[in-house]
């Protein structure tokens, strides 16, 4: 829209702000001002700029932009093809048989679609993990596709058909970091690969090359039937766990490894629409909470999943609360108050990412941050007064159809509920001709059966890598 140029103040007027500040306010009939790529000033009956572009909020909440840390980007082409997958299913679909077939432009396809799906949910940061980079073509293509999206993003590179040892240490590995890895604030860098457990630890390299490289490591830990406390020990044993490290559904550790992640600083990314789901383990922030570890949020897979993180927060509170309640019941007890409140999986979405990513630059709205920003209003909705206890409202109450603008790095990238500067028609055809090619190459009757895959007679239930023959049943245990 015209009022909305680049240089031009923007003002989000007289809404319910979410500073998610550490004193959790809540400020009625506020306004939220944008100059630049920062916030400059919150409050009510703000004087801004002459010439400044006006949003009406009333009525409407204004929240920080929100940050998913953990998304498979590349396969939101398949969106929902494996609703009724289990997790070892998955593994037989994307590891053993098709996960090879992806071409570079299938995996921009999919990241296009995924990165403007996140925007139009009001997540405005994302980290991309894409461990479907079987070559550095892949890896070009997947940060080419994040780019050429007006949101925030960080590729998360990985390749689950190779060793980490092995693709860390190629020349065309490093030619790649050289190139796209800028310090750009909008396109982050991480090295995305799992931990098997093996005694051996032939993930060392790669985490010496993380090291060296300077940048941060995130893992699927505490996965049933994949990663183990073995794994963590490890970790730990070198001295790789650190404050920068996220650890993906930790849904399956025992007590000792939640120690060693407390004790070192890092985060965990819970995924409970996955867990619940898929079976990688209880959602674990009823444990995550006992031991003080840092929290955020992610949505995992379209293949399976919702792409926002309304789900995310609305699935957490009713795990935990189930988790809380069945506990009490088992004892005879009953649970009179809540532990896991509304506001707490906010700030996890929000603020929890920011922290998780080092980013205190974002994640809160107060001046001199900067500027990404989601009004959620939806005036031609009967759910959207009275509003009431907002916290509550966004969790349980506002979906993606709620989101009337979403602001990015200072730039409006949606506003009255349409995305701006998106070219939707070219996504869809993108992600129309990535479908058509790998359902030709598989054959109707593969395709078909790919919805619900038989397991063949693998070491896949004990180690779904295909890169090594390591196998451990402590994947099954606690």
């Amino acid at each position: 829209m015209d009022e909305f140029v680049p240089g031009r103040p923007v003002v989000l007027r007289g809404g319910t702000v979410l500073p998610m500040d550490s004193a959790r306010r809540v400020l009625t009939g506020a306004d939220v001002l944008i100059t630049g790529d920062r916030i400059a000033a919150v409050g009510p009956g703000l004087a801004v700029p002459e010439g400044t572009a006006e949003i009406d909020a009333y009525g409407g909440i204004v929240l920080p932009g929100m940050i998913d840390t953990h998304r498979h980007m590349w396969q939101t082409a398949m969106r929902g093809y494996g609703a009724d997958w289990t997790l070892t299913q998955y593994f037989v679909w994307y590891y053993l048989e098709n996960g090879k077939l992806f071409r570079p432009e299938d995996i921009h396809a999919g990241n296009v679609l995924s990165a403007i799906e996140a925007l139009d949910a009001g997540v405005t940061t994302v980290v991309d993990w894409s461990h479907g980079l079987r070559t550095v073509a892949h890896a070009d293509a997947a940060a080419d596709a994040l780019q050429s999206v007006p949101g925030r993003f960080v590729l998360a590179y990985g390749n689950i058909q190779a060793p980490p040892a092995e693709w860390t240490g190629t020349p065309e590995f490093r030619d790649f970091v050289r190139r796209r890895v800028t310090g750009d604030a909008m396109f982050g860098f991480q090295l995305a690969f799992d931990v098997t457990g093996d005694p051996a630890f032939p993930e060392k390299p790669a985490f010496e090359v993380a090291r060296e490289l300077g940048v941060p490591v995130t893992t699927h830990a505490g996965v049933w039937g994949a990663t183990n406390d073995d794994g963590i020990r490890l970790m730990h044993d070198n001295g790789f766990m650190t404050p920068e490290t996220i650890y993906v559904h930790a849904a399956s550790l025992a007590a000792d490894s939640y120690h060693r992640i407390a004790a070192t600083g890092g985060s965990i990314s819970v995924s409970t629409e996955s867990e619940q789901s898929a079976g990688q383990g209880y959602p674990p922030t009823w444990a995550i909470r006992a031991h003080g570890i840092p929290v955020s949020l992610s949505m995992d897979t379209s293949v399976w999943w919702s792409g926002d993180l309304f789900s995310a927060m609305r699935t957490t509170l009713g795990a935990d609360r189930s988790r809380e309640h069945l506990e009490a019941h088992a004892k005879g007890d009953t649970v009179t108050h809540c532990s896991l409140r509304a506001e707490h999986v906010v700030e996890w979405a929000t603020r929890g990412g920011a922290h998780a990513l080092g980013r205190d630059d974002l994640g809160t709205l107060e001046p001199g941050k900067k500027a990404d920003v989601v009004l959620i209003k939806n005036d031609a909705s009967p759910v959207s007064f009275p509003l009431l206890n907002p916290y509550g409202h966004v969790a349980f109450q506002a979906q993606r159809g709620d989101v009337h603008t979403v602001v990015v790095n200072g730039k409006v990238v949606k506003h009255e509920h349409r995305l701006l500067g998106v070219d939707l028609a070219a996504a869809r055809r993108d992600v129309e001709r990535t479908v058509e090619y790998l359902r030709s190459t598989m054959g109707e009757e593969a395709w078909e059966k790919g919805m619900n895959p038989d397991i063949p007679q693998t070491k896949i239930l004990d180690n779904p890598y295909t890169y090594t023959e390591y196998r451990s049943a402590a994947t099954h245990g606690r």
